[in-house]
């Protein structure tokens, strides 16, 4: 199931093609017959094809979906193909296309460092953050979910996280200050705070907070902050943030963090995509 609504692949369609395919339509090809075939050039975890399928749908292509998101594939694999005019399979190819390409690449991204860091703690939780590129949010979810990671933030609403920027603005309140009126406004939610030190995160913990995010911590400074609260009944989760990227991811995991919280794949290269297209029985 599609991620996006009927209406909002339908402004992506728009964007792309708003008064119709002039080169089509100049070379008088637009009715005939036409056949699409997308693959992937190399092996990928693939996000989007959903959404691919229901953009070529649109431009009234009869298409068949043979993956679906979440599914890691090898190089050559088929992941849709479909039939109709030329005039719509043109229309549609290129939307199709990058949504696939550029989705799949975020998805093989997480996939890759969700794998580096269970390589030696299959417990471990990634979570990536909501430093999405802005109006892409159902996308990016549905790729890093596709890769096998969690969210760490939907957005400011749903979340309690104390940040040093929040901070500032309650320098006459302790730690525990914060904690009992966070519990008191927000009494069902989580509370997490962002540490810069050793030091702020022990206070952290011993003030109540659920969850301690150290902010980019050397994996040695994580391992002393676990070793620290070891002790603790019940001890907050610690979640490691700033830099998480799969050369690292193993040696956070080993320094004892519950949870990897990172942007990095949203930065990943798109995956490639081959597109074939065709007349309608053409040999």
């Amino acid at each position: 199931m599609s991620c996006l609504s009927v209406r909002a692949l339908e402004r992506l369609l728009a964007e792309d093609v708003p008064y119709g395919d002039l080169t089509t339509e100049a070379l008088g090809i637009g009715t005939e017959a036409a056949s699409i075939g997308f693959a992937a050039r190399g092996a990928m975890v693939v996000s989007a094809i959903e959404e691919a399928a229901g953009i070529l749908r649109l431009a009234a292509v009869d298409v068949t979906v043979h993956v679906g998101s979440g599914d890691a594939v090898e190089a050559g694999a088929v992941l849709l193909t479909g039939h109709g005019s030329a005039r719509g399979v043109l229309r549609a190819w290129k939307v199709a296309q990058t949504l696939v390409e550029i989705w799949s690449g975020v998805a093989t991204a997480t996939r890759a460092l969700v794998v580096a860091a269970r390589t030696v703690r299959p417990e471990i939780a990634v979570a990536c953050t909501r430093k999405n590129v802005p109006g892409t949010k159902a996308l990016s979810i549905a790729a890093i979910r596709a890769g096998g990671a969690a969210v760490h933030r939907l957005g400011l609403s749903e979340t309690v996280l104390v940040f040093p920027e929040h901070r500032v603005f309650r320098r006459d309140a302790d730690l525990a200050a914060l904690v009992r009126d966070l519990r008191a406004q927000a009494p069902e939610k989580k509370l997490v705070i962002e540490v810069n030190s050793l030091g702020d995160g022990v206070a952290a913990a011993r003030a109540g907070f659920d969850v301690v995010q150290t902010e980019k911590f050397a994996p040695d400074m994580v391992s002393q902050l676990v070793s620290a609260l070891a002790s603790m009944t019940p001890r907050p989760l610690i979640a490691a943030a700033g830099g998480i990227n799969p050369d690292n991811a193993a040696a956070y995991g080993r320094a004892g963090a519950d949870i990897l919280v990172t942007s990095w794949p949203y930065t990943a290269r798109p995956a490639d995509v081959a597109v074939t297209i065709a007349r309608a029985g053409a040999r």
